[in-house]
């Protein structure tokens, strides 16, 4: 990987690994919990790999694996078996590792001898840290430094590269007898009885160790990431379903968004952020963590406050053309890897995002429509107008973008692989490119600025964004619109034109509200067409066109989250089957899925394969397709709180024998039923009206609110 460029996904984990997340922190090991030397697999911290290799053996002879048990995202149970002891034909020495991920990772050993003699045992425990930054690791083009040092003591292991002021420390209950690469117990499990060990692996990031945030020298439920789950768990609202699929999908994705949060280090009490999804992006993004905070709104709003500010923080102020910063501009991506040849911006923020920008004022108007952090939103509107300044200054009149380098991403929308963004016949386009769903963004960006200072009394202010949204929304409808086709084209390319591809995008336009009322029932019934529509969702492409292809990342794939955002601007413009369709498309993927819906699947049509057909690069957690079904059921409650106009929008699809207890709303907790003889709210602020009917999709504008 050369930088920010985007050169294919990265190799495919395989069905045969797992993997352990917390924070900024993941392992990716094999099921008998092993972490394999000359692949993807060992633990992550701060996009540092600190462990390159972990590998058991008793006796020399690998360990068995029999079962994984998951539990937390951070924690599972690996259950194996040593080889049979000498004479025996069958295993008798059974093999826990239970383990811990956060901050590095602890694992509790046991050996339970099942038979009724000791067992004498040597167990050995092969240690590497390549120290390798994650670029390196993803790309698959590890540079290997020549300078990493392995030290062994009474403890354990000491491993250390000068040159990246990076490391690990292992150390071990009981102490080992350790020499470079191993430690090693000399033991004797007791007839009927057990051995146990704990192994604690300590970060060292700029030549500072810290410890493993499971710590060996106290209980594993006083650890940090313990009690935040429990907090998330305690404080998040509750949902009581007959459908036992959306119950499991949703009780999932609480649980991934929960171990996906950020926390700022020494910051305890400012509210958390997102990292975009395992293994690779277990950091900050500007549209993914965005979108995410967004649809997880009825979930949690600390979420998207924490990514505001944090982003904020972040906001662009100089030009810098290596990074694409530039004053007002919203980051892309932010790292925390050591600056290496290989990724000579890693541990720097990176703007090359068309989206983020407009994106930051979109939430930060929907934070306000929910009735949260009032004074917060005002402390960040100078942030804000510096995001429109932005915009402003580079739409002419539409959004567009061209890298500044050949170390940047060639494309610069949702949709950024190389090849993501082509005409009909195939052919890529040409930057600088105008995406369709980034004027639908810009466009609730000023729609969202006009209310900021409706709500001020300033009523000039007022009429400059309104005025400002209708004249992109008037040459949005008339230079995007291809009257042939009946659909939106995905953009406009360097020289002006149309770039006439079937796609998905124009379903995020219906969500934003810039498409032409009269034009909404043609986009439908495109996004539903079977060239679109999978049976399981809506194709990032449609299998008429020339790139198409069901197993590409953007060409013709189906992405959770897209479709979450498509069927919610479906139901905004009435289109009430449709957007069932997909939502109920969508979770019958999630089950088959084991409950949790990946970043994307392959693109087959349901008649075709029984099951959903994997993407083998796919995230998983990840943090937007987590956060999918939690908009998916308030698309299907049409559920639309306005409440600086004093309203909330509420008339249910579906969705009967449906109670959601403990939303947060305005300061309160609401409870939510929906039953057969419509839907109910108890709990509301005072001063709030429940409107029992779906909103009108104009309404978002001044002039018609």
């Amino acid at each position: 990987m050369d930088a920010w460029t985007f050169e294919g996904q990265p190799g495919a984990l395989g069905d045969t690994t797992v993997t352990l997340v917390e924070g900024g922190s993941f392992c990716v090991c094999a099921r008998n919990g092993d972490m394999l030397p000359g692949g993807a697999q060992g633990v992550y911290h701060a996009d540092t790999r600190i462990l390159s290799r972990w590998e058991l053996r008793v006796d020399d002879l690998p360990v068995e694996a029999l079962r994984v048990f998951p539990a937390e995202p951070y924690h599972a149970m690996f259950l194996g078996s040593a080889a049979p002891r000498p004479g025996r034909a069958e295993s008798s020495l059974l093999v826990i590792r239970d383990r811990y991920v956060g901050g590095g990772l602890r694992e509790d050993l046991t050996l339970r001898n099942l038979s009724g003699e000791p067992a004498g045992c040597v167990v050995d425990i092969h240690v590497a840290s390549d120290v390798a930054d994650l670029f390196e690791v993803k790309a698959g083009r590890i540079r290997h430094v020549s300078d990493v040092e392995v030290t062994a003591d009474r403890t354990g292991l000491l491993i250390v590269s000068i040159c990246r002021s990076r490391g690990t420390r292992v150390v071990a209950e009981p102490p080992p007898f350790a020499v470079p690469g191993v430690l090693i117990f000399r033991i004797v499990v007791p007839a009927r009885g057990e051995w146990t060990a704990s192994l604690q692996v300590n970060p060292i990031l700029e030549g500072e160790e810290s410890p493993a945030w499971f710590s060996t020298h106290y209980p594993l439920e006083h650890a940090e990431p313990a009690r935040r789950r429990a907090d998330w768990e305690r404080l998040s609202p509750t949902v009581v379903t007959s459908d036992r699929v959306l119950a499991q999908v949703l009780e999932r994705s609480k649980e991934d968004l929960g171990a996906l949060r950020l926390f700022e280090p020494g910051r305890p009490d400012e509210p958390p952020t997102i990292a975009a999804g395992a293994p690779w992006f277990m950091t900050l993004f500007g549209r993914d963590s965005l979108l995410t905070s967004w649809m997880a709104l009825s979930l949690d709003q600390c979420l998207a406050l924490g990514t505001l500010r944090r982003l904020a923080g972040l906001q662009g102020t100089v030009d810098d053309p290596l990074t694409e910063e530039e004053p007002g501009k919203i980051l892309h991506e932010f790292r925390f890897g050591k600056q290496v040849d290989a990724s000579p911006h890693a541990g720097h923020a990176y703007y090359g995002s068309v989206d983020s920008t407009p994106l930051f004022v979109m939430v930060m108007g929907e934070l306000r429509r929910w009735g949260m952090y009032g004074d917060a939103v005002e402390e960040l509107m100078p942030h804000v107008d510096a995001a429109l300044d932005w915009i402003r200054g580079s739409a002419d009149p539409f959004l567009s973008y061209r890298r500044k380098t050949d170390h940047g991403l060639i494309n610069q929308g949702w949709k950024d692989s190389f090849d993501g963004v082509n005409f009909a016949d195939g052919t890529i386009a040409a930057p600088p490119i105008a995406l369709a769903e980034v004027q639908g963004y810009v466009y609730a960006a000023y729609i969202a600025r006009a209310h900021f200072a409706h709500e001020a009394g300033d009523s000039a202010l007022e009429g400059e964004w309104t005025a400002r949204a209708e004249r992109l929304r008037d040459a949005f409808n008339e230079r995007f619109w291809l009257p042939d086709r009946g659909y939106y084209a995905i953009g406009l390319d360097g020289a002006g034109r149309a770039i006439d591809s079937l796609a998905s995008n124009m379903g995020h336009c219906l969500w934003t509200g810039i498409v032409d009322r009269d034009r909404a029932p043609h986009v439908a019934e495109r996004l539903l067409s079977p060239e679109m529509f999978s049976g399981y969702g809506v194709r990032t492409l449609a299998t008429t066109m020339g790139a198409y292809n069901p197993m590409s990342y953007h060409n013709g794939s189906v992405w959770p989250h897209d479709n979450a955002l498509i069927a919610a601007g479906l139901m905004r413009y009435g289109f009430t089957a449709e957007a069932r369709r997909i939502a109920f498309g969508l979770l019958d993927a999630a089950e088959v899925f084991g409950w949790r819906l990946p970043e994307l699947f392959c693109g087959f049509d349901r008649a075709e394969f029984t099951w959903p057909v994997p993407y083998p690069t796919s995230c998983s957690p990840q943090a937007w397709a987590a956060a999918s079904p939690i908009q998916l059921v308030r698309t299907l409650l049409r559920f639309d709180p306005w409440i600086p106009y004093g309203r909330v929008w509420l008339d249910p699809v579906d969705l009967e024998g449906l109670r959601i207890q403990g939303l947060p709303l305005a300061g309160a907790k609401i409870t939510i039923e929906a039953g057969p003889d419509g839907a109910t709210v108890s709990g509301l602020p005072d001063g709030i009206t429940l409107i029992n009917e779906p909103r009108s999709p104009l309404t978002a504008a001044l002039r018609v609110h």
